[in-house]
């Protein structure tokens, strides 16, 4: 698998052009998207992001572990977290719960540090974050502990329900919502350094929802989170991505051979047949059983059967091919290959599904610029 450092770091500057005067923190949680989260989160600064964000707290320590310095913030935590380490780290954690931001002050106090934490509100997502009556107890907490010097509020945030449908009524109900939040925020003294709602989709298409910052994931990597408005290209966007395995194995078979798992697929003439090791265990989804679209020879086919753990057979007809020769699974589809997109579709699933189950195990070639930010 190959990962182009360079188009991401492209992708944050379309970001960036459309989010205007606000900053880009560029989400690099779940191993940026697959992608690969130290190798990205450079890109990703070096292409012009100020912050990175994460879900989940170990993500964050990796990358200062990794000497990633930029402004960092971490937001889904579980009770038990070590919120000490984020703090010494000088990680802002978002916060969604009382018990959180009680949590979080023990832990500043513990280390003799001020903690920074950005207040998380639900705004109709009806997911993470304050909602109803939880969000003014969420504030009130967060003013005591500001008052005692172990924290300081650095920002607000909220997240998008149907950012990839721009029109959609709750679009515009949500920042409404999230405008009250960030009143609430500023009444009660709170010096909110940023306030960020908008996802990939709301940063495309809904540009007076950016405020300090947009909050894109997805789209840094170069897929479009908005498929039927427009694909990838359409935004000017570069997929970084390109899955491709060799083959191992060809044979040449009868009419009416039965292939893999319960002979799902059975060849309608003589033909050859190719296995390719790439399986569900490398993040291949079963669903794509008889469905999936690869590349070999410069010529699109799909995949004969059942995936595999490990493998997946593919009907090539009488294209002539040998062990050793490429077969892409997703890239960037311009020379006319299937995309994550195309994976996506036929499964019944998003892209962002595709790229993020790709397995650690597979091998991750990165082009471009690798230089260290």
């Amino acid at each position: 698998m190959t990962v182009d450092l360079d188009a991401i770091a492209h992708n944050v500057g379309v970001l960036q052009q459309h989010a205007g005067d606000a900053m880009v923190m560029a989400v690099v949680k779940g191993d940026a998207y697959g992608h690969g989260l130290v190798p990205s989160a450079r890109a990703a600064l070096r292409g012009g992001a100020r912050w990175l964000g994460v879900a989940q707290l170990q993500e964050a320590l990796a990358l200062r572990s990794a000497g990633v310095t930029a402004p960092l913030l971490s937001w889904l935590h579980a009770p038990g977290v070590d919120f000490a380490r984020a703090i010494e780290a000088d990680i802002d954690l978002g916060v969604p719960a009382v018990w959180e931001i009680d949590a979080i002050a023990a832990a500043a106090r513990e280390t003799g540090r001020v903690a920074r934490v950005q207040l998380k509100v639900d705004t109709g997502l009806a997911r993470n974050g304050a909602f109803g009556p939880d969000w003014p107890m969420l504030v009130q907490a967060a003013q005591r502990h500001v008052a005692d010097g172990t924290l300081k509020v650095t920002g607000v945030f909220t997240h998008f329900a149907f950012a990839d449908v721009p029109h959609h009524p709750t679009v515009q109900a949500q920042q409404v919502r999230f405008a009250d939040a960030v009143r609430d925020c500023e009444r009660a003294g709170f010096d909110l350094e940023v306030r960020h709602m908008s996802n990939s989709a709301a940063t495309l298409t809904t540009p007076k929802a950016a405020w300090d910052m947009v909050r894109p994931g997805l789209a840094v990597y170069g897929l479009s989170p908005v498929p039927d408005i427009g694909g990838s290209s359409r935004f000017g966007l570069i997929p970084a991505m390109t899955m491709s395995a060799n083959v191992t194995v060809t044979k040449r078979v009868p009419i009416g051979q039965g292939v893999s798992y319960s002979h799902t697929y059975v060849t309608p003439r003589e033909t050859t047949l190719v296995d390719v090791p790439c399986g569900y265990a490398d993040g291949v989804p079963r669903a794509a059983s008889s469905k999936g679209p690869v590349l070999i020879g410069g010529r699109r086919f799909t995949v004969s059967g059942r995936v595999c753990m490990d493998q997946f057979v593919v009907d090539v007809g009488d294209l002539p091919v040998q062990a050793g020769d490429d077969v892409v699974l997703f890239g960037n589809g311009a020379d006319g290959g299937p995309t994550a997109q195309d994976w996506a579709e036929v499964t019944d699933t998003i892209s962002y599904e595709i790229v993020t189950r790709t397995s650690s195990r597979l091998p991750r070639i990165y082009l471009g610029d690798t230089n260290e930010r």
